[in-house]
């Protein structure tokens, strides 16, 4: 009898065990795991249940914004370039059920979305609703550099970047920027002292490794994996633009500092100038923009730009860079169209080109071509009276975005390098007196043209 007992004793308690077991499984199953987000039922079409998570937290933070009333567009690369390729059945596409999910369920770790600054106010809301559906949720905010200035260096904080975490999944929302230059900037990503680094994967992120320059997109809305969301009206154009998004500040601490050294010149000679030089850049950067032809800040428009943040008033022209396979011949009927007559054309297209036009009063534009050798880059210099040539060299470079007097224009991203290979390593000290043919540190005589080639490769106006 004993035996018998014990064993059903034993029974009940195994069935007791068992019965609790399954409640848990069920708690957590339909309450917890709702709450947290933890799992949620497959999409259409998707391959697998964490497939199927990842469109349900984009589908939830669709949600979430559209309830604040908060426009937001999607610039994820990885799904941009999946949209890319069937872009015109997308726009095409009536707003029915998709057959399968085939863009939000592709495999990545982040869906990243972009925010005008100035559409939204309200985040205090924001956060607590999405606590309320599970979402976690990080701020990074940085000092505001639109506020800096030779007058002023603004500590103000503004937010730069949010993410937002549910079950595996995140969202990477960049919060861009309108800057005086007419474009789009968004700010680096960089996690203060008491941030947790394990929030999430920061190094997978597309944007926030260095800050970004975009051209405002024209926004298109569309109907992807049944969730209606905002794009790029030209996705091709966005990825490659991100490719070559980076962008440096202007460096007004040291230009402060080296304006204690040097006082700025104000004189109303001066003042005139800077005028008269900045309207020549917005020129030349509006007819070089409309051909397509790349440029960059070259000799002293950059050194002033790196150095003092502004024109230098002796320099008394315009100077940029182009690379020679970026070589349009529609380039002198281009700036002659507009108003600015050819001053001199030095070399030729295979050799040393460089060419000069005359802006308003005694102000020019000066436009080097740079060649590229197996380690190094190079711009040609002719001396009109005796047909000498000279070559400067400088270590390889890219091109960064930058602004500058009011401009979106491109620089070398190794500035420094750069301005010491044309200026040498006292490129802090002020020179008025500077002889192109001998005073760069970087200047190779280049032998003399040919007496017969002179017509073609010494023209001057």
């Amino acid at each position: 009898m004993q035996k018998i007992n014990r064993n059903v004793v034993l029974a009940l308690l195994s069935l007791t065990s068992l019965v609790f077991l399954l409640f848990q499984l069920c708690y957590y199953k339909f309450y917890l795991s709702q709450k947290n987000g933890a799992a949620f039922s497959k999409v259409r079409g998707s391959q697998s249940g964490q497939d199927s998570t990842r469109w349900h937290v984009v589908r939830k933070f669709l949600g979430l914004i559209s309830s604040h009333n908060i426009p937001v567009y999607l610039i994820d690369p990885l799904i941009l370039g999946l949209v890319e390729k069937d872009i015109e059945q997308i726009r095409s596409s009536p707003d029915g059920p998709s057959p399968e999910c085939k863009y939000f369920c592709a495999p990545r770790d982040f869906t990243t979305f972009a925010l005008l600054d100035k559409t939204w106010k309200h985040e205090v809301g924001l956060f607590r609703t999405a606590e309320k559906m599970g979402f976690q949720w990080l701020k990074i905010i940085s000092k505001d550099p639109r506020l800096d200035g030779m007058d002023d260096l603004s500590g103000m904080e503004i937010p730069l970047h949010y993410i937002f975490k549910l079950a595996s999944h995140a969202i990477h929302l960049v919060v861009f920027y309108e800057r005086s230059g007419n474009f789009l900037w968004h700010g680096p990503l960089r996690l203060k002292q008491h941030m947790d680094r394990k929030f999430v994967p920061f190094r997978k992120l597309h944007f926030g490794r260095y800050p970004g320059a975009y051209e405002k997109p024209e926004l298109l809305l569309v109907s992807i994996d049944d969730l209606k969301v905002q794009i790029p009206k030209n996705p091709s154009s966005f990825l490659q633009e991100m490719s070559h998004s980076r962008f440096l500040e202007c460096r007004y601490r040291e230009a402060r500092a080296f304006f204690q050294l040097y006082p700025d010149d104000a004189s109303l000679d001066a003042v005139e100038f800077r005028k008269k030089a900045k309207s020549l850049l917005h020129l030349a950067a509006l007819t070089l923009n409309n051909l397509g032809v790349k440029f960059w800040l070259s000799s002293g428009t950059c050194l002033g730009w790196y150095r003092q943040c502004n024109v230098i008033p002796h320099s008394k022209d315009v100077d940029l860079g182009i690379f020679i396979t970026d070589y349009k011949a529609d380039i002198i009927p281009a700036f002659q169209k507009a108003g600015l007559p050819l001053k001199h054309k030095f070399g030729k297209v295979e050799d040393s080109l460089e060419l000069s036009f005359q802006g308003e009063d005694d102000v020019k534009l000066d436009i080097f071509f740079f060649y590229e050798e197996d380690d190094h880059i190079w711009n040609g210099g002719t001396q009109a009276k005796s047909g000498k040539k000279f070559k400067y060299l400088f270590p390889k470079f890219t091109l960064c975005w930058t602004e500058f007097v009011e401009l979106k224009v491109h620089v070398p991203c190794e500035t420094l390098q750069y301005v010491e290979a044309n200026y040498g390593p006292e490129w802090k000290v002020p020179v008025k007196m500077w002889d192109w043919k001998s005073s760069p540190s970087n200047v190779q005589d280049n032998g003399v043209w040919p007496v017969d080639e002179w017509d073609d490769v010494i023209q001057i106006y």
